[in-house]
C-alpha cells in the first residue's frame, strides 16, 4: 500500500499487516494454549457409571437366581444364592450338628447340591443329616461309657462332612459339568443312601448289638471294634437303606427301579466298608475313618452309575431287537 508525505513530497510505500497476521489475538492464544493442555477426564463420573451398571448386573443376576431357584436343576447362581441364605438364617441349629469348620466346608456340598439337583436334592441331604446327627446320640452315654462314641459328641468336622458328602459333591459337580443331571442324579442319591445306612448301621449296632462279629473272619468281638457286624446293626442298617432311597422317591430323585438300584448298591459299598475297616484300618496310618467313609460312598455312586447305565443300554438293545424281530421299518436307537 503507497501513502504520501505531504512535506517532503516524497511517496513512501509500505505494506499494512492486519494485527491477526503480526500478533495472536487473546481468544487465538487462549484456543491454542487450551489445545497445547490435556484435561483428564472427570473419573467420578465414570466411577459413577460403573458402579450403576454393576448394581444392574447384580440386580439381574440377582432376579434370574431367584426366578430359577424352585427349578430342578437351578444353577450355581440360585445355589449360592439360596444356600448362602439358609446358612445365615440357620447358622445356629447348624452348629448343634456341625463344628464351626464344618460349617464352612458343609456350605461348599450344600450350594453344589442345589445348584445341580435343586430343591429336592437339598432336601435330602438336609434329611441326612439331621436323622443322621440324631442317629448318633442313640444311647450316647452308653457309648461315651464303652469308649466306642463318635467324637464331639456327634458333631460333624470338615473330614466328617467329606467322609459323608464327597461323592455327592462329585456328582453335582458333573451334572452341572455335563449338564445330564439325571444320570449323575442317580450316584448322588446312592452315595447317602449308603452313608445314612452305615450310619443308621454303625449306630444301632454299638447301641443294641448282642453280639457283634468280625467280618473277615466271623469271630466274636467287642462293640465298636472297626468292621465288626451284628444281625441287629445289619437289619438297622438295610431298613434305613431302603427308606432313604424311598423318601428320594417321593422327592423325585430317582424312579422305581433307581430306588432298587441305590438301596442294592448301599448294601454292598456298606459291607466292602466293613470289611476294608476289618482288614486295613488301624494298619495303613493314612487310612481313617474319614478315607474308608470317602471310599464307601464313592463305591456306592458308581455301583449305581454303572448299573443304571448298564440298564439303560439293556433297554435299548432290548427295543432294537424287538423292532428288529417284528419288522419295524424304523428300527434304530
Amino acid at each position: 500500500m503507497s501513502v504520501t508525505v505531504p512535506d517532503s513530497g516524497c511517496c513512501v510505500l509500505t505494506t499494512w499487516t492486519p494485527c491477526s497476521a503480526r500478533l495472536p489475538c487473546k481468544r487465538a492464544l487462549a484456543r491454542r494454549s487450551s489445545a497445547r493442555i490435556w484435561h483428564p477426564p472427570r473419573t467420578d463420573s465414570r466411577v459413577r457409571h460403573n458402579r450403576q451398571v454393576c448394581r444392574a448386573d447384580l440386580a439381574s443376576t440377582v432376579q434370574n437366581a431367584l426366578q430359577t431357584a424352585w427349578q430342578p436343576h437351578p444353577g450355581l447362581a440360585s445355589g449360592v444364592l439360596v444356600n448362602s441364605t439358609v446358612y445365615v438364617l440357620g447358622l445356629q441349629i447348624l452348629l448343634k450338628g456341625l463344628t464351626p469348620a464344618g460349617v464352612a466346608h458343609s456350605w461348599v456340598l450344600g450350594t453344589a447340591v442345589y445348584s445341580a439337583f435343586g430343591p429336592a436334592g437339598y432336601a435330602l441331604v438336609c434329611l441326612y443329616f439331621i436323622l443322621g446327627s440324631a442317629v448318633t446320640k442313640l444311647k450316647l452315654k452308653q457309648k461315651q461309657k464303652e469308649g466306642i462314641a463318635e467324637a464331639r459328641s456327634g458333631r460333624r468336622s470338615p473330614g466328617s462332612v467329606w467322609g459323608s458328602g464327597s461323592a455327592g459333591t462329585l456328582c453335582a459337580i458333573c451334572a452341572l459339568a455335563t449338564g445330564n443331571a439325571a444320570f449323575w442324579q442317580v450316584g448322588f442319591v446312592a452315595s447317602f443312601v449308603s452313608k445314612f445306612s452305615d450310619t443308621v448301621s454303625s449306630e444301632v449296632g454299638k447301641a443294641y448289638g448282642k453280639t457283634t462279629y468280625l467280618i473277615t473272619t466271623l469271630k466274636t468281638v467287642p462293640r465298636g471294634t472297626e468292621g465288626a457286624v451284628s444281625l441287629e446293626g445289619t437289619a438297622a442298617g438295610i431298613t434305613a437303606a431302603a427308606l432313604f432311597a424311598g423318601a428320594a422317591l417321593a422327592l423325585r430323585q430317582v424312579s422305581m427301579q433307581g430306588v432298587v438300584v441305590v438301596t442294592g448298591a448301599a448294601v454292598i459299598a456298606n459291607l466292602f466298608e466293613s470289611y476294608l475297616g476289618a482288614a486295613l484300618q488301624g494298619k495303613a496310618l493314612w487310612l481313617s475313618n474319614d478315607i474308608v467313609n470317602a471310599i464307601q460312598i464313592c463305591l456306592a455312586a458308581c455301583i449305581a452309575l454303572v448299573t443304571t447305565a448298564y440298564l439303560y443300554w439293556f433297554s435299548c438293545a432290548a427295543i432294537q431287537c424287538l423292532h428288529q424281530h417284528m419288522g419295524h421299518p424304523d428300527a434304530h436307537i
